[in-house]
Parts: structure tokens; sequence; C-alpha cells
């Protein structure tokens, strides 16, 4: 995992991401030992984790490095369904900070799964985008302008009715106006591109949507400039029936040493280069 981190952007900016959102994380320990982890341990990344209520014991986390971003502070949304009162999930995890000199807040999510079907699932990931897109409401009613970047594993693809109408995204930078969100993961799946795949077919769920503030900029502030998906090609399955496709640690109960079911994916920021002002 820090082999891979340690490569994530790294032909952009020599020191590599500056913020990462994470998946799936067990506890904070296991958090701790990977920001140790050889390939990445000089940038002392700082952790921020909040336990969650999921029945299978998983969160979500940001991972940052001190050196371009500072956390003024988090909070975590818990994620119920009035519906159904036994429902445990993932919550979502608010991180507001300074990345170099511009304020900025990152969101971090884990939706419900596809579990028993994408159309009886439907309905939870739905709650899950609402969920999101009162943080964000949140934010934007403070600062119309806010910088927001919404992140995760949110088991739809940027087609899907929970990211077009529960967040309100869409995949045309130009009219992410009056509220509607950019998604830049809707050109990439236009053209074929995933993060996962499942039965011969990519799926796009790993998803940074982020707000107008953010798209549409034309100060000296950070603005997008592109999304990539990280399928280098160690990270695929060398072969056999799934060759291609992410190179799994298990299938099943079975260990495979590779890396994870899903690809990695990450966004380029940008600002204009003044006097005095690093690129």
């Amino acid at each position: 995992m820090g082999q891979v981190i340690s490569e994530l952007g790294k032909d952009v900016h020599p020191d590599g991401v500056h913020i990462l959102g994470l998946a799936e994380i067990e506890n904070r320990s296991v958090l701790e030992d990977l920001v140790k982890a050889p390939a990445i341990g000089n940038r002392n990344y700082g952790i921020v984790h909040e336990d969650s209520p999921d029945r299978r014991g998983v969160d979500v986390a940001l991972l940052y490095d001190p050196r371009y971003f500072r956390v003024l502070g988090h909070k975590s949304y818990r994620l119920d369904d009035p519906a159904d009162t036994s429902f445990r999930t993932r919550s979502q995890l608010l991180v507001s900070g300074v990345l170099e000199q511009d304020t900025v807040h990152v969101i971090v999510a884990h939706w419900p799964s596809r579990r028993g079907g994408e159309k009886r699932s439907m309905p939870k990931r739905m709650l899950a985008a609402k969920l999101g897109r009162h943080i964000i409401d949140s934010l934007l009613e403070r600062n119309a302008d806010a910088r927001v970047i919404y992140m995760g594993d949110l088991n739809d693809d940027p087609v899907d009715k929970s990211i077009r109408s529960g967040l309100r995204a869409v995949d045309d930078k130009e009219a992410a106006k009056n509220k509607l969100l950019f998604d830049p993961m809707g050109p990439l799946f236009a053209k074929g591109i995933g993060s996962l795949a499942w039965r011969d077919s990519w799926n796009l769920f790993d998803q940074i949507i982020l707000s107008p503030g953010l798209a549409q900029r034309t100060d000296d502030a950070y603005r997008f400039y592109g999304a990539r998906v990280h399928n280098e090609a160690y990270l695929k399955t060398p072969d056999g029936n799934f060759a291609g496709y992410p190179f799994r640690t298990f299938v099943g109960d079975t260990f495979m040493d590779g890396w994870s079911d899903h690809f990695p994916v990450f966004v380029i920021l940008v600002r204009p280069v003044r006097e005095g002002l690093a690129p």
C-alpha cells in the first residue's frame, strides 16, 4: 500500500498526493502502521479517523501531508435509515483545513454496497447521497464559493441516480454552477475507464467530486485541472480469467498477495503562478 501511495501523482508533484481519502479501515492502528511504511514514511502523513457504527467494523479516514495541508477541524456524520433502525454503515468524515493558503473542505465517504442487487440496494445509497448533499449545502450556505471535495467508494457510477439526483453532480465542468457539483470521473467513465471490474464490465465507483468553487475558479486559488485512475500494469491480475482486473489481496478466503480489488483515483488541482508564490 505504501508503494502505491508513494507513486500516486508523483509525475505531477515531487511529493505526491497531499490529501488521501481511505476506505475499509479497520482501526487507527493500521493507519499508524501504514504511514510508517518505508515508501512513504518520510512524508510524515497526518491521520484523521473516527470509529463508525458499521457492522463489519470498517471506517473511512483521511491522510494528509502536513507540509501542505493544515487541519482546522473535523466532524463525523452518521448515516441512519428511518425505515430500518437496525441499519449500520460507515459514517461520512468531514475534514476542514488549509491547503497552503486556500481553505478546503474534504468529505470522505464509503456508501452502502450493492449487496442484494443494484435496484434493491439503491435506496440506501440515495440516503448516503442526501447526507453528503446536506453536508455540502451546509458549507455552501456559509460560503457560496467554498472549495469542497467529496471523495470515496460510492458503489455507484457517475451516471447513476444517486450521483446525478442525490448529490446533484454533473460531468460538464462549465455546467457546475448554482450549487451543482462537478464530477470529473464522468468523462473517464464515458471512455470505458473504471476503477473495478465485475462480470467483464468496468465500474467507476471510486469518485472525487468537486464544488463549483474548485471547478469554476478564475482567481489565484486552487482549481481543477485533471482526473486519473491509477491503473498501472503491476496493479492488475497478470493472467487467468480475471487478467487485467485489479489484483486482489483476497479471493474469498484465499490470500492472493495482491494490492486491492479497486484501482486508486486522484484529481489534480493547480493554481496560477505569481511572483513569490510556488506553483
